[in-house]
């Protein structure tokens, strides 16, 4: 059994915003793999299938962004996964638009969904897949930014996006952590990138 998780925060008010992007990442995976991600269970809306010949449990946090290791710490729990059978995705403004790495563990950076996971399920050992949300333009408020209904050129590059994540996904769950970091690391590290952002 391996755990999807997308990070995001619950509410139509949210749906299309760059801090939505681990949600929309799991909806792709739904849509490929049929699955309806509609049940409340640990915190989260859950569904359960076959993906890539595996069994899994796609889920979305409802507890806020901030908060989102408490639904994590439950869906562990309850699927019996190890940190390590479960994939996170989520945004990251530490990427550029339309950038997409995959890495095995480490630190949250700035991320504070990833931050409630790492310090509530006290590990950082699992994989996640990290889609980039950089303005390509001066932001003053970022928490703003984050929180803003995406344009639409923003809205196709997410599209990309997520069909990517699902792709690294797949790759994964089929064929390991290395082959999807190959594939989709292959770009140079934005220069704010340090070494404890490395994709190890």
């Amino acid at each position: 059994m391996w755990l999807i998780v997308g990070l995001g925060n619950p509410g139509p008010e949210y749906a299309r915003t760059p801090h939505n992007l681990g949600f929309l990442g799991v909806d792709a995976i739904a849509e490929r793999a049929r699955i309806r991600v509609e049940r409340p269970e640990a915190k989260s809306l859950v569904g359960r299938g076959q993906f890539a010949g595996q069994e899994i449990a796609l889920a979305k946090p409802h507890t806020m962004m901030n908060l989102s290791g408490l639904a994590v710490r439950d869906l562990l729990g309850r699927f019996a996964c190890s940190p390590e059978e479960m994939v996170v995705l989520y945004d990251d403004v530490a990427l550029p638009w339309g950038m997409l790495r995959v890495r095995q563990r480490g630190s949250a950076g700035s991320h504070k969904g990833l931050k409630s996971i790492i310090s509530t399920i006290g590990s950082r050992e699992f994989p996640r897949v990290r889609m980039g949300i950089r303005p390509d333009r001066p932001v003053g408020d970022l928490a703003a930014y984050v929180l803003r209904p995406m344009r639409k050129a923003d809205l196709e590059m997410a599209a990309e996006m997520t069909e990517q994540a699902t792709e690294a996904v797949e790759l994964i769950l089929t064929r390991g952590i290395a082959p999807a970091m190959n594939r989709f690391n292959r770009r140079i590290a934005p220069p704010d990138e340090t070494g404890d952002e490395s994709n190890i």
